[in-house]
């Protein structure tokens, strides 16, 4: 089966996200007392992969900051630069704006207050205040599969950015959880996940919205857990399957404990524990000047013409 995470017709594959379950799941997650520790791993290894880039960002935008798990630590490499965090959910803005004002929020330790931040919402950003020029860089940690529509999210991301602005994303590959989707396929039973996108398809989006130098990245991990239950429990605090063909309603307690019993079978390694291949991918690409074809009439908006007339080291 091709790797399709971004379809729109009704035709689209069983293995596709879902609007409905993606918002379900953001509730869900957004009760959670922290970000899931696979997120918190994949920022430190995101914030690595800054090391090469000589860019140093004024303003940065978190995209999915509270789940990405990663302002901690691009703040402690661009210190001074102006953070703004935008979430995809509305229950995710005010899980991240409570994250904030605790973050913010005096103590006997602190002899200052900094302001807490405002959070933004993916779906209403009319007059944030990095536009319209838009954010030096944008970053979005363990975002890619978190939206039905990948073209879709990839091009506001563009919209966010300055010209020479640069992003910065990660998410879950196709090789994630191959283990249990194997399982699964073996047992008749629907898939377990989305289809992941390949981080070539990934790099074909991004050329598509604009971007240029587009530079892909995956790496694999194998984990362990010792018993089924922990599996599972660590498996949805990262989020669930929000796939448009998963199983419908819920299952039996005699399906558990079958799935139980395939999961400690099948997925046992010669240690005793229980593994699953996890595929991460990650992306990083420009934003460059605007490109306007030649013909008979071309239009070009009045921003794009001053970007145009006052390039950088022009009078």
């Amino acid at each position: 089966m091709p790797n399709n995470p971004f379809p729109t017709s009704p035709h689209a594959s069983a293995c596709a996200p879902q609007d409905a379950a993606l918002a379900r799941q953001a509730r869900r997650l957004a009760h959670l007392p922290e970000a899931p520790w696979l997120y918190a791993e994949v920022a430190a290894r995101l914030a690595a992969k800054l090391d090469p880039i000589l860019l140093t960002p004024a303003t940065w935008i978190d995209w999915g900051g509270f789940l990405g798990a990663g302002g901690v630590l691009v703040q402690a490499r661009y210190p001074q630069a102006q953070r703004w965090i935008v979430e995809p959910t509305l229950a995710l803005q005010q899980r991240s704006q409570m994250a904030s004002d605790q973050a913010t929020r005096p103590s006997w330790r602190t002899l200052w207050r900094r302001a807490s931040q405002q959070v933004w919402c993916a779906q209403d950003l009319t007059g944030a205040p990095w536009l319209p020029n838009g954010a030096d860089m944008l970053w979005a940690n363990m975002a890619l599969h978190a939206h039905a529509n990948l073209p879709a999210l990839v091009a506001k991301w563009h919209q966010q950015l300055a010209i020479g602005g640069f992003l910065m994303c990660s998410g879950l590959g196709p090789d994630t959880a191959r283990e249990l989707r194997t399982l699964y396929g073996e047992l008749g039973w629907p898939m377990p996940t989305i289809n992941f996108i390949d981080m070539h398809d990934l790099g074909d989006e991004l050329v598509q919205a604009g971007f240029s130098d587009p530079v892909m990245d995956m790496e694999t991990l194998t984990l362990t857990w010792a018993t089924p239950q922990a599996m599972l429990d660590e498996l949805r605090s990262w989020g669930g399957n929000v796939a448009g063909g998963r199983h419908v309603g819920l299952r039996t307690p005699r399906w558990r404990d079958r799935l139980m019993g395939h999961l400690s079978d099948k997925l046992m390694r010669p240690d005793g524990r229980l593994g699953l291949t996890i595929e991460l991918i990650y992306g990083h690409a420009i934003k460059p000047e605007p490109r306007h074809k030649v013909a008979p009439e071309t239009r070009v908006s009045l921003q794009d013409m001053k970007r145009m007339i006052h390039k950088p080291g022009k009078p």
